[in-house]
């Protein structure tokens, strides 16, 4: 059977979303061989991912993930994925792929504290870096955080705080399988963009972004397949897997079922435009050190980045009206100190 899917890649022939499901579900479950999922996955990224196909994968990896629920401020129980989280629909996720190249510091993981203070439950989901100098975890585990903590100790963070990070390698214990394989052939494949569209916490909302351009419409439709509620896909005209402020930004957004393509500019919202120098980072603790300085006020093109990103969020999640106006409540946010009040939060749950 594993075979046949292999041999109609190679002739260039699609699957449906059936047949990716089934794929998926004997190499998440290590049926398939090594061999077997290397030539299967080359083959489907030489052939080209649709939109049928990634939503089979991201399927089954949301079927095969450890659930994690929200109850703010209730007890806790675990529930079927199809009820979970009924009463906070207006969880948030700011995972992007990764694999920009750009080496910018992470602007989704400060956008999230920001989000957070402003009412957002942020069920940050993320790992660590595959090819800049620092993943969202690692970023995170230079702040304080912990990142070998229990499912519950998730759950009470994105119920006690609004904020909670999902350290995949815990969460998606299935990925074992195909995990060396990945490492020894060393090319991108569909699971480079699986990780956004697999969030344990089932977030209906999601700004993300994705390193090629030709991926936002794609990844757009894939989460309205998979019943997200709205969500911006990004990828700025520099590579940036972000909204970025070197120039536009390519977004399709998904509202009410529908995909729209437009392209928005830093300009628009009063933003001046930098190079890419001035919002890089470095290692895990120089960019520990950008996201505090954020969090504690410090203006600059690194603030600028974060308050465009934190305001489509804000936008997307109905906090605010407009995006200018998304933008003006993570001034607030930042400046009131509660953004950095939920970081130091997470610091101190997460190593009770």
């Amino acid at each position: 059977m594993f075979k046949g899917f292999i041999k109609k890649l190679i002739d260039g022939v699609d699957l449906s979303e059936g047949e990716m499901i089934e794929a998926m579900a004997m190499i998440m479950g290590g049926e398939a061989t090594h061999a077997q999922m290397a030539a299967f996955l080359t083959a489907l990224r030489l052939k080209g991912e649709t939109v049928p196909e990634i939503t089979g994968a991201a399927k089954v990896m949301r079927e095969r993930a450890t659930r994690i629920g929200v109850a703010s401020k209730a007890p806790l129980v675990d529930i079927d994925r199809d009820e979970i989280n009924v009463e906070y629909e207006s969880i948030l996720d700011t995972c992007g792929t990764g694999g920009s190249g750009t080496n910018t510091f992470n602007i989704s993981t400060t956008t999230a504290f920001i989000l957070a203070a402003g009412g957002v439950i942020v069920a940050k989901h993320g790992n660590r870096s595959v090819s800049s100098l620092c993943g969202s975890a690692d970023v995170l585990e230079a702040l304080g955080v912990n990142l070998d903590v229990t499912k519950e100790t998730v759950e009470r963070c994105l119920g006690e705080i609004g904020i909670g990070f999902l350290y995949a390698p815990l969460l998606h214990s299935a990925m074992k399988h195909v995990a060396p394989v990945r490492r020894e052939i060393g090319v991108r494949t569909v699971f480079n963009i699986l990780g956004p569209l697999s969030n344990p916490a089932g977030a209906q909302y999601q700004v993300l972004g994705v390193y090629q351009r030709e991926l936002t419409r794609v990844m757009a439709e894939v989460l309205g397949n998979l019943g997200s509620k709205r969500a911006m896909v990004v990828h700025g005209c520099d590579g940036m897997d972000e909204i970025t402020i070197t120039g536009p930004t390519f977004v399709a957004e998904l509202s009410g079922g529908e995909v729209n393509e437009y392209e928005i500019t830093p300009e628009e919202f009063g933003i001046s435009r930098v190079a890419i120098e001035e919002i890089k980072g470095g290692d895990a603790e120089v960019n520990a050190g950008i996201v505090r300085s954020v969090l504690a006020g410090e203006a600059g093109p690194k603030r600028d980045v974060v308050l465009l990103n934190a305001g489509a969020a804000f936008y997307l999640t109905g906090k605010a009206e407009s995006l200018e106006a998304g933008i003006k409540l993570a001034a607030q946010v930042i400046d009131s100190g509660a953004a950095g009040d939920k970081l130091a939060a997470l610091v101190e749950m997460t190593n009770e």
